[in-house]
């Protein structure tokens, strides 16, 4: 089952192959209520939740609320609100899992989008939180991407610099965001961590 906030290709490929695809607006508390009563009635219990909705916004000039109400609702309202009414359906399952993905950005923070890096931090936040609070049935980790892919607009020079953010220098492709998401699924002793998916970003002075 995934939310998709607008209609694409990728989305009816998904459906083809049997995947439950509901529509959800996490602007607004309605649209993420809306969002979770549309998941009850399609679950009678689950296996996880991943939060992997964003919304890569910067500070708006001049200043004003509204970045941060947008990325208020997407990356702390949305979470909370969903991981406390799907409680009772990831207890239904036998071994259950809540995974946060935040931003490497959260470490030193961004001086362009201050809202954006400030709400992936209280996400990062929640996780400690709800790990502590649904333990020991739900475990609830976190994933800190940075450089993940490059969009096909991206040109040669920004491909280099942004690889040079990183020990490792490369861009390794979605499989390593799959590949950690996995290993929290499937590891017994694991909660209220954020794995750091950077190539090494914290070790560059």
């Amino acid at each position: 089952m995934i939310s998709y906030r607008q209609r694409h290709p990728g989305v009816d490929e998904l459906e083809a192959a049997g995947i439950t695809c509901l529509p959800a607006d996490f602007g607004s508390e309605a649209g993420i209520l809306a969002f979770i009563e549309q998941v009850q009635q399609h679950a009678d219990g689950l296996r996880a939740i991943i939060h992997n909705a964003s919304a890569w916004q910067a500070d708006p000039v001049p200043a004003n609320g509204s970045a941060f109400n947008t990325l208020f609702h997407v990356h702390m309202l949305a979470p909370y609100l969903i991981n406390l009414a799907c409680e009772p359906l990831l207890r239904q399952s036998p071994i259950a899992d809540i995974i946060h993905i935040s931003d490497d950005v959260t470490r030193r923070g961004s001086s362009h989008r201050v809202a954006y890096s400030a709400s992936k931090a209280a996400l990062d936040n929640m996780t400690l939180s709800f790990a502590s609070q649904f333990a020991p049935h739900i475990k609830v980790n976190g994933i800190s991407p940075a450089l993940i892919m490059l969009h096909p607009d991206d040109g040669v020079e920004y491909a280099r610099q942004a690889m040079d953010k990183s020990v490792l220098k490369t861009v390794p492709g979605p499989e390593v965001v799959m590949q950690a998401v996995e290993y929290l699924l499937n590891n017994p002793y694991v909660t209220g961590t954020t794995l750091c998916l950077n190539g090494g970003r914290h070790l560059k002075n």
